[in-house]
């Protein structure tokens, strides 16, 4: 296993019971860097005899974890913090290259995932359970809470770091073992990472495994395994359906953070320079792959030239090309078939009659036109049903929408299978509420863009946007149970 936090060194090896083992199988899977198109370095594909073992090795582990004091867990996931606080040059680095984040994502992750690990850190302290009166006599009834098991994350590659960190530490710091299942394009820094560091601070072997691997190979054991008493899943709502079936045909509990089309109402009073702040921002950054960004302007007509003028020219002002140029904002998308399907939405909003302002294309990268970098892109003259706005395009991708009143901005908005996150901008903070109000999305952000994301605040998605919880103690009652302990303290009366 490596000794330093470099892409190039050797990661190919599984984190199983505190050690790093070679798979199983004998397949590899490439790391590459969506910036240059390079393989960098490889990881184990692992295969289902590498899950069972890391399920074992998480099932032998926990129930003498869970024995530890709140203030053990609380120091071994401080301690974490600690680790990822002095590695995060190097993890920006690794980001960069392994999921084609530019230095924003890179430090933004970072500092969400810090959040996160402090959140988590403080879990140990609040569980706790309650007692409740008896309608008998002399009983006393006593609920005490404690972890499930065995909680299995599985984890995305848009935001790796944080995404799995959400899940990962709250899950420990509550008395659960854990197996991560990364993504294959992220299995650094959405897998192998937690194991490099949480072996550096001592955390108990098997309490952590971690397994890379294809999920077309492993993907079904992994989420129906008889070992997991909890599925944390974060991804695309095709995919999560089928993994929350096969977690609750085991019975287990999915915690499931799905896709999203979020939108972002301006109204004519709002004030444009605050409004496009926003809008660039929650349409570019990352490349729009993130599960919270705008994936729709909805705009009134009467400030609507004017918004898309604007917006198309803070578009095309945007530095765009590999992420190892530190003035990069937006990079390259993370491979082909997101790049491919992204642009084929393009293609069909402009033939549906949508009229493309700026980007559509790719911008070439030291000098290869077929690189993986899209241009920000802005489209006018869109209605809800066309491809660009239907669907979750997850890319710098802005169509812009226009409405005549309040109602009708309401049935845009709201004319979606999904329902995760959205945001309002208004002059008037009264109309904005009552808009917020009425829009049908876990978390509504006003004056404000969608991407948002605090570990102390509940994270969670309405419609076809998810099941369950993230965060603080909503993510908490997700990876404990309750246990009704009831104590007869006098002679029972019994009818026979």
């Amino acid at each position: 296993m490596p000794d330093d936090f470099s892409i190039d060194a050797d990661w190919n090896a599984l984190y199983v019971d505190g050690e790093w083992t070679d798979s199983a199988g004998d397949d590899a899977v490439a790391v590459e860097d969506p910036s240059t198109r390079e393989a960098v370095t490889e990881v184990p594909a692992g295969v289902e005899a590498d899950v069972d073992a890391a399920y074992e090795a998480a099932a032998a582990a926990q129930t003498e974890w869970a024995d530890q004091p709140p203030a053990r867990r609380e120091e071994a996931v401080q301690e974490f913090l600690g680790a990822l606080q002095a590695h995060s040059d190097e993890i920006v680095e690794l980001l960069a290259r392994e999921a084609g984040g530019s230095r924003i994502m890179g430090e933004t992750s970072v500092q969400i995932a810090a959040d996160h690990a402090a959140e988590a850190a403080t879990l140990t302290r609040r569980m706790k359970g309650e007692h409740a009166d008896s309608n008998i006599p002399g009983k006393e009834n006593v609920v005490e809470r404690g972890p499930k098991g065995v909680v299995t994350v599985i984890s995305p590659w848009n935001f790796p770091l944080n995404l799995s960190m959400r899940a990962v530490a709250p899950a420990i710091a509550a008395g659960n073992a854990v197996v991560l299942k990364p993504a294959t394009n992220t299995p650094i820094t959405g897998g192998l990472l937690f194991g490099k560091l949480f072996e550096e601070v001592g955390l108990p072997d098997g309490v952590l495994n971690v397994v890379t691997g294809r999920g077309s190979d492993i993907g079904d054991r992994v989420a129906g395994h008889p070992e997991s008493d909890v599925v944390a899943f974060t991804g695309s709502t095709s995919v999560g359906r089928q993994v929350a079936a096969t977690a609750a045909e085991n019975l287990a509990v999915p915690t499931m953070e799905l896709g999203g089309n979020n939108p972002f109402v301006v109204t004519a009073d709002a004030g444009l320079d605050r409004a496009l702040d926003a809008a660039s921002f929650g349409s570019f950054v990352h490349q729009g792959q993130v599960c919270i960004s705008i994936n729709r302007h909805i705009v009134h007509e009467d400030v609507y030239d004017e918004y898309v003028d604007r917006l198309a020219e803070r578009a095309a002002s945007l530095p765009a090309g590999s992420v190892h140029d530190d003035q990069t904002v937006v990079g390259p998308i993370i491979d082909e078939s997101q790049r491919d399907e992204m642009l084929g939405y393009v293609e069909e909003t402009v033939e549906a009659g949508a009229t493309l302002e700026t980007g559509g294309e790719t911008v070439p990268v030291d000098g290869v036109d077929d690189s993986l970098v899209v241009a920000p892109t802005v489209l006018s003259g869109v209605t809800n049903d066309m491809a660009a706005a239907c669907n979750e395009h997850f890319g710098p991708i802005a169509p812009v929408i226009p409405f005549s009143d309040l109602d009708e901005a309401v049935e845009i908005a709201n004319d979606t299978e999904y329902g995760l996150s959205s945001a309002v901008h208004a002059g008037d903070l009264g109309v904005a509420k009552d808009v917020a109000d009425r829009l049908e999305t876990g978390h509504v952000h006003i004056n404000d863009q969608p991407i948002n994301d605090e570990a102390h605040v509940p994270f969670s998605g309405t419609k076809a946007s998810g099941m369950g919880s993230y965060n603080s103690d909503a993510f908490l009652d997700e990876i404990t149970e309750t246990k009704w302990v009831s104590i007869q303290r006098e002679p029972r009366e019994y009818p026979f």
